[in-house]
């Protein structure tokens, strides 16, 4: 582990998935301290608020607390990332068809931030082909989430499925 590199793990998590927290539990072992930000989401339309998804997120990194953080972020990531000292940007990369985006978004944050490394770390094999996208949709539609997603997170999917009449 390198000694007092911040990194930034970047996203909107709604929900923040099994995939996610083993890239938290992997970026721990590389850094000496790790953000999870939690985007604000304009540019998507989130399924959980803001609160809700560090909520979710919070409790997801517990057994990290002494070194993961969670906190919310709004505008442009680079001056989050700035603001806290960061010189590393965790991405999490599933499968080839996320590399192509990653690595545009790579050269792009590069190139607002010369300073920061972003970082690719892959999830565990079992977890590789779970999305947010694909959790939600499942969860919507009466499927069975608790492979994909910690105890705290199906909760609240199965009661924020219930509040919109979806049962």
């Amino acid at each position: 582990m390198s000694s007092n590199v911040i990194a930034v793990y970047p996203g909107t998590f709604d929900p923040m998935t099994l995939g996610h927290e083993d890239v938290v539990r992997r970026a721990t072992q590389l850094f000496s301290r790790v953000i999870v930000a939690v985007a604000a989401g304009h540019h998507k339309k989130a399924l959980f608020t803001l609160q809700e998804r560090m909520d979710m997120a919070r409790e997801a990194v517990k057994p990290y607390s002494d070194q993961v953080t969670v906190e919310s972020f709004s505008g442009l990531l680079r001056d989050f990332v700035v603001a806290r000292g960061g010189k590393a940007m965790v991405r999490g990369l599933r499968a080839v068809t996320d590399f192509d985006y990653e690595f545009q978004l790579a050269g792009m944050n590069r190139s607002l931030m010369p300073e920061v490394e972003t970082v690719f770390l892959t999830p565990s094999d079992k977890y590789q082909f779970i999305s947010s996208t694909f959790v939600r949709e499942i969860a919507m539609l009466g499927g069975e989430v608790d492979k994909f997603v910690s105890p705290n997170v199906q909760e609240s999917l199965m009661a924020k499925v219930r509040s919109l009449g979806r049962e």
